[in-house]
């Protein structure tokens, strides 16, 4: 046990070194995990531009909005039924009076949100939807009482350290799914609004990290009620794993660069500078939203689709459909059979021929779209038989905030329409504004309010850094439930 106790006399006097952050001599050779904690801890409200903070009140409404849009699908409903078996916390599940421990609302509350692919996205190599964080950081901030600029900066914080771990690795070359860098994210944001020291921030990435490392098999093949659910998992293994960390639990390290550790595991190595975290821009700026429910790589191909549809007139003179994507769009959309057949909302929303094809026939991808009438459509499944898709590296080798996807067709007398889409509304070059913002959450929660309680709500979260009653905030989101 002397280890153990060696290692937290250790972090104690790093923590003691000022704001519970490091020294610049400590920084250069302390463990990335203590250099992610002590940039957590160091952060604060202040340091944040007033870009960043209109931002994460942007996400917020935008995750929140596609929550209450997916309440009553069954897997969201599964998840709520077994997070309120477990009644008797201080977090709400959103929709409902309910109130769970935070690590169910973090798990019930994210499924919900990111059911329908349609929360936001950070492009990179790979893909994430960062809000994936947010019922983690809403599940602690009201339990722990915070109020409206604490949860900004925990969201802030999130994104950051989500965002710049998936910049510096692939670790989809080697099996692993990417929510493994929402463990970290939510252990960190979580902790920061626990107040905790450096010694227990360090603890519980360590305590997230080593044991909930997710296998990329949950976007192969035929994609199952996981695919929306897995980085909801994710954030409720760390707000446990913070939770275990406040009581004094320690976990294995160094869990980055030990003999076993992720880099050997799971990522490879890399070099994190933590110095750069939030310099120039905090990465949140840099994340888009979704304006269609459907994979990030198949978002500019709806837009070419229809521009396709259009020019070519009628359906019935295309014999063939070329769709040429990034290496990338060609493995999760388009490298496998099941994506030719799709059996589940699930693997349809990850299918280009199928996205393609029902862009093509109703000029639109909406939530509608995923109805099992519709994935078993006999016209539209001849009609994905016609198409093919291919990585073109020319595409491959454009992508980085942007997603290009071109969209050929030939017709019957040899004429070819083609057209090519790098960016679409909503992405991070063409961000949504606070009026695309309102009109995205009104198309996915007016089913449920009149308009003056939707005026009420949005007018409340745009308010957020001047409200001290997070509990109240989330309790007005109440529904009926159909």
């Amino acid at each position: 046990m002397s280890h153990l106790i060696a290692r937290r006399q250790m972090l104690a006097g790093m923590a003691a070194l000022g704001l519970g952050g490091l020294s610049r001599a400590a920084a250069a050779t302390a463990p990335l995990a203590e250099r992610l904690a002590a940039y957590a801890l160091a952060l604060r409200y202040a340091e944040l531009d007033a870009a960043t903070i209109e931002k994460v009140k942007s996400h917020l409404i935008d995750t929140l909005g596609c929550a209450i849009a997916a309440f009553d699908e069954q897997p969201v409903r599964i998840c709520r039924e077994v997070a309120a078996a477990g009644a008797g916390g201080g977090a709400t599940l959103i929709g409902t009076t309910q109130r769970v421990s935070p690590d169910l609302a973090a798990f019930a509350n994210g499924g919900a949100a990111r059911y329908y692919d349609l929360n936001d996205i950070y492009v990179n190599r790979l893909t994430i939807h960062p809000s994936d964080t947010i019922s983690a950081c809403l599940a602690l901030g009201e339990t722990q009482r915070a109020n409206g600029q604490a949860l900004i900066t925990a969201i802030a914080l999130a994104y950051e350290i989500n965002c710049r771990l998936l910049d510096a690795f692939d670790i989809s070359q080697r099996g692993w799914d990417t929510p493994v860098f929402g463990l970290p994210a939510v252990a960190l944001a979580a902790g920061k609004l626990m107040q905790l020291p450096l010694a227990q921030m360090t603890e519980a990435v360590n305590l997230a990290i080593n044991d909930h490392i997710p296998m990329i098999q949950t976007r192969m093949q035929t994609l199952s009620d996981w695919k929306g659910l897995a980085a909801a998992e994710a954030a409720r293994n760390a707000v446990f794993a913070t939770l275990l960390a406040r009581g004094g639990l320690t976990g294995p390290a160094p869990i980055f660069e030990g003999k076993a550790g992720f880099f050997k595991q799971v990522s490879g190595a890399a070099e994190i500078d933590v110095d750069a975290f939030g310099r120039e821009a905090f990465r949140i700026n840099a994340c888009g939203m979704k304006p269609y429910p459907a994979v990030v790589w198949a978002q500019t191909a709806i837009d070419a689709a229809v521009a396709v549809a259009r020019a070519a007139g009628s359906l019935d003179q295309i014999t063939a459909i070329e769709v040429a994507a990034t290496a990338r769009g060609y493995q999760m959309t388009g490298s496998e059979a099941e994506k030719w057949a799709p059996d589940t909302r699930e693997t349809a929303d990850h299918s280009m021929p199928y996205i393609v094809a029902r862009a093509m026939f109703d000029g639109e991808i909406t939530n509608d779209s995923y109805a099992p009438d519709k994935l078993a459509d006999a016209h539209i499944r001849a009609f994905m038989r016609k198409i093919t898709v291919r990585e073109d590296r020319a595409l491959t080798a454009r992508q980085g905030d942007k997603v290009p996807t071109r969209v050929t067709a030939t017709l019957a007398d040899g004429r070819r329409i083609s057209r090519e889409v790098d960016d679409v509304p909503g992405f991070a070059g063409r961000p949504m504004q606070r009026v695309d913002v309102e009109r995205k959450f009104r198309s996915n929660v007016s089913k449920r309010w009149r308009e003056a309680r939707i005026r009420s709500i949005l007018d409340a979260l745009w308010a957020l850094d001047q409200i001290d009653d997070l509990g109240a905030l989330l309790g007005g989101l109440t529904i009926q439930a159909t």
